[in-house]
């Protein structure tokens, strides 16, 4: 049976608490910096000097936990407890990657590939540059119509600090406003990139999985299954199209009974990513998400909104996702779904293996961990959030589905700890 353990506190401390080389792989989802970019030269002269750099200012929702990315203490302390050849799959925003990815190098990893996790629930956040100027003008501009739903999620624009709801068709009122009438400041949000790195091996890999089991990735436990013929050869493909889809155009060669090669692109099975796509998507690992998920196993807990911004404020920020902020029993804003989850830590770690998360949240990483049957420790930062984590990992422990295969453990958490 599956086991966990939740580390309450400061990553950097609290990972001091675990032996060297004591886990499989690290898959986590950290703050993703989503505030004003600091001066990156003085980032560098900290990093470089094995400092830490302290960011100031609020982040997404305006919490300060999400004020800039981990620096390199925290992977360096995920690096040491990582067995060689250890993979991490780590989460970062799609303007913040470069920055979460250099910190990752510079604790020691080497970056093997990049993931990208698609979907078609981000909301634009642009900001309307002509009712902008109108605003720094001072003039009113004209009411010409009313959008066909006012009100609704969907038509929610970006507006100065925050968000608001606005009904109304607009017209600009100065000529500059004219001028620059269709321009914003921002793409649609569609995806987020997770950066694939691994902890050096010393020799070959064949060497470094026998004694270590790191080192791989499990390729058959994420294939994508599918009714299609495949091949697995590499010869007889008459043209790129048949190429692409792996499609057997001669009988000689063999298929593959679990599916596709798993690639290095997941997305979410919306309509937004298929429809247009139905031949490539199918290509493609589909990580949906249900609506039960995020709430499973909080039973005991008051619901309750992510943010405590009124409407004044607005509830927007730069997260792409859970953009309603809706009350919820598990409030935590940046929930990912538990079958993204699974697949990633399935992807990376060994049979009977330990996965970590420095940074669990409201315990994802670690409620997959339990119906893949893998050990889970995790750290949290705050309390509340914590007690979130446990009651969902807790409950996917207990009710795991009777056709998922679980594997026992044969190393017990316990012996990680001093008691």
């Amino acid at each position: 049976m599956s086991d966990y353990k939740l580390l309450i506190g400061d990553c950097v401390d609290k990972l001091k608490e675990l032996p060297d080389n004591s886990v499989d792989a690290v898959v986590t989802d950290p703050p993703y910096g989503l505030s004003k970019q600091p001066d990156m030269a003085e980032v560098m002269r900290h990093w470089l000097n094995e400092d830490d750099y302290e960011h100031k200012g609020a982040g997404f929702m305006g919490k300060s936990w999400d004020s800039f990315v981990p620096g390199p203490s925290v992977w360096r302390e995920c690096f040491r407890v990582l067995k060689p050849g250890g993979h991490l799959l780590s989460f970062f925003g799609s303007r913040t990657y470069d920055i979460g990815t250099l910190a990752i190098r510079l604790a020691g990893f080497e970056v093997r590939d990049q993931i990208m996790w698609v979907y078609g629930s981000g909301f634009p956040k642009s900001l309307d540059v002509s009712k902008a100027i109108d605003k720094a003008a001072g003039a009113e501009r004209e009411v010409v119509g009313k959008h066909p739903t006012p009100g609704s999620t969907a038509l929610r624009t970006s507006m100065g600090n925050g968000w608001q709801t606005d009904p109304d068709i607009t017209a600009p009122a100065t000529p500059e406003a004219q001028q620059w009438q269709g321009w914003g400041t921002a793409l649609k949000p569609a995806h987020e990139p997770i950066v694939m790195a691994r902890k050096p091996i010393t020799g070959t890999v064949a060497a470094n999985v026998l004694e270590h089991g790191t080192g791989a990735i499990n390729v058959d436990g994420c294939r994508v299954g599918t009714n299609d013929v495949l091949s697995i050869g590499s010869n007889n493909r008459d043209n790129g199209s048949i190429n692409f889809a792996m499609a057997d155009n001669k009988d000689a060669q063999t298929q593959h009974d679990l599916g596709r090669f798993p690639a290095n692109f997941i997305h979410d099975g919306s309509d937004e990513t298929t429809q247009g796509l139905v031949e490539a998507s199918r290509y493609f690992y589909c990580a949906k998400a249900s609506k039960r998920d995020r709430d499973e196993g909080c039973d005991e807990f008051e619901s309750k909104r992510h943010s405590d911004r009124n409407k004044d404020d607005g509830v927007g920020g730069d997260n792409p996702r859970n953009r309603t902020n809706k009350s919820r029993q598990n409030f935590h804003p940046t929930v990912k779904p538990t079958d993204l989850m699974r697949y990633l830590v399935r992807m990376v770690t060994p049979p009977n293996g330990t996965v970590l998360d420095p940074f669990t949240g409201s315990g994802s990483t670690g409620k997959a961990c339990m119906i893949e049957g893998f050990d889970f420790v995790g750290c949290e930062l705050s309390d509340e959030y914590a007690e979130i984590a446990k009651s969902r990992i807790e409950y996917a422990k207990n009710n795991v589905i009777e056709d998922e295969q679980k594997t026992e453990s044969t190393t017990s958490l316990d012996n990680f700890f001093e008691d």
